[in-house]
């Protein structure tokens, strides 16, 4: 659980921001989207090896160039 304290005479907004930071460096949000249906292991293998063959062929594509 991320926990902000709002220090004396510090605007609310500011609070907000440094909660945002911790939020967002906790991973709290990538792992809930990651588990947010489930995958099954093939699916999740066959998709994983689609993405390497884009980023291999991205990586073709700008030696090229």
């Amino acid at each position: 659980m991320i926990q902000v304290k709002v220090r004396a005479n510090e605007p609310i907004e500011k609070a907000l921001r440094r909660f945002k930071k911790k939020f967002e460096k906790s991973g709290i949000l990538k792992d809930y989207k990651k588990n947010e249906y489930y995958v099954k292991p093939s699916e999740e293998m066959r998709l994983r090896k689609a993405q390497s063959l884009k980023r291999i062929r991205r990586a073709m594509r700008m030696r090229q160039r």
